[in-house]
Formats: structure tokens, sequence, C-alpha cells
């Protein structure tokens, strides 16, 4: 593949902070409303509150990155992957998105960064829930395209609901982390109908999620484990895990491979 993929994400991963960076700094994302005040890291008093859970979002931007350069350097040529090839790259700038995306909020603690970061998690979840649904009904882009408008939009009317939920504290997490598990869930179907050699790939990123949400609970505010003032927080552990569970997910998609023709498909009885 040509060198367009790593091009047009790194573009977006040097703009994206930038732009994150200098609206952080002139106050252009509004007022600090403690929009990050459950995430236990305690506020300081530069341009950037939040430290630790800022700087940490770098791991999405990195793993965005590493999934443009692998399609440099090996791009699938089987698979969902192999057959419709703007797909890999338009994930890998969705990660990359992620990163300025949750900066916004943990860099300014304003209203506007607490909903860009919602929103890059809605991009992800519609994607990766939507590509599953894609590929187990045997679809092309444009069903994907439709069904993410519907997933995204659905994820924000899901958050306009502004009572706290337990656990995971928003509405809007409820519909991120739903989409996700259908997400999940399907892929699941899939390997069992032998369209992976191995799922290795699939465990690696059910892992890091499943550690990243167990430590994102025990580290919020007002548990025990939660140090306002250290600059190691759960939370940003949450970021980089999360990043990794995004590139380990792009990995498992990348080995899918074709499906086996069938007497159905080639004019024959079934």
């Amino acid at each position: 593949m040509r060198p367009g993929p790593v091009v047009c994400a790194g573009v977006v991963a040097v703009a994206g902070v930038g732009l994150l960076l200098l609206a952080a700094y002139d106050g252009w994302l509004g007022a600090d409303v403690g929009r990050g005040d459950t995430f236990c890291e305690a506020a300081r008093g530069g341009f950037i509150k939040q430290p630790a859970n800022t700087w940490s979002n770098l791991g999405f931007v990195a793993a965005g990155l590493a999934i443009a350069w692998s399609l440099l350097r090996h791009s699938p040529t089987r698979g969902a992957l192999g057959r419709h090839r703007s797909l890999a790259p338009a994930f890998a700038v969705l990660v990359v998105l992620l990163g300025p995306a949750s900066m916004a909020k943990h860099a300014t603690q304003s209203s506007l960064g607490g909903h860009l970061d919602m929103a890059s998690m809605y991009l992800v979840a519609s994607f990766i829930a939507g590509y599953a649904l894609m590929r187990l009904l045997d679809r092309g882009p444009v069903f994907l395209a439709v069904i993410f408008v519907v997933f995204v939009a659905a994820c924000e009317i899901a958050g306009l609901w502004s009572r706290e939920i337990p656990v995971v504290m928003y509405a809007g997490n409820v519909a991120f982390g739903f989409l996700l598990v259908v997400g999940l869930a399907i892929e699941a179907v899939l390997v069992r109908r032998g369209l992976f050699p191995h799922a290795r790939w699939a465990w690696a990123a059910v892992a890091c999620m499943v550690v990243a949400f167990t430590i994102w609970n025990l580290t919020a505010s007002g548990t025990g484990l939660c140090s306002p003032d250290s600059l190691l927080q759960g939370h940003a552990v949450w970021h980089v895990l999360c990043a990794a569970s995004a590139y380990c997910l792009y990995r498992h998609y990348a080995t899918e491979i074709d499906r086996d023709p069938t007497p159905a498909r080639l004019g024959g009885r079934v």
C-alpha cells in the first residue's frame, strides 16, 4: 500500500494534538467545570489541568499511527479489509482521534472538552460494532456507513440522560460499552464460523479492555486506590490499555481470511 494512510494518520495526529494544546492554552473550549473530577487526579494550576490523564492519551495517537504503519508494511489482502481497502485507514484515523479528543476533557475539564471525549468514544465503538455487523451479514461499506451514523446518533441521544449511573457514571458510557460488547460478541461468532486462523489477537484486545475497566473503577475518585496528587494515575493506565486494545483489535481484523465458497454461491445446490 502507498504511504497515504501513514500520511493521513500523521496529519490528523499532529493537527489534532496541536489544536488541542492551543485550545487548552487559549481557553477555546470554555471554563473549567470539573468535568474530569471523577477520575481522581487533582487539577493543577497550569493550562493542562490533569497532566497524567492528559498525556496518557498519546497512547491512542501511537496506536493509530502503529495501525497506519502496519498497513504500509503489510496491507491485508484477505478478508473484509482486503476487499475494502479504505476501512483500515479509517479505523486508524478514528483511533488517533481518540487521543486529542480525550485530552480535551482532561486538559481543560470543560463541558465542551467532555463532549469531544464522549463523541470520539462513540465514533470508535460505532465502527467496531458496525464493522462486525457488516461482516456478519456479508454486506459492504455502504451498509457500514449507514449503521455507523445510526449508532453514533443513538449514542448521542443516550448521552442526553444526565442522571448518574452506578459503576459506569454516564448513560453515554453505557451506550459505548454496549456497542463494544455487541461488536466483540459478533467477532466471537465470526471466529466460530472459521473466518480466522486463530483468535489470540481478539483475546488480547478483550483482556486489555477487562483489565482497563477494572482499573478504571478501582482508581476512581473516592476509592481507596485514588491518589489525587500522584502522577501515576489509574485512569492514565486505562487510556494506555484501551489504546493497546484498539491496536490488538486491528491485528485481529487483519488476520481475517476469505469465506469459503458454498455450493449456493457457486450456483449449485445446498
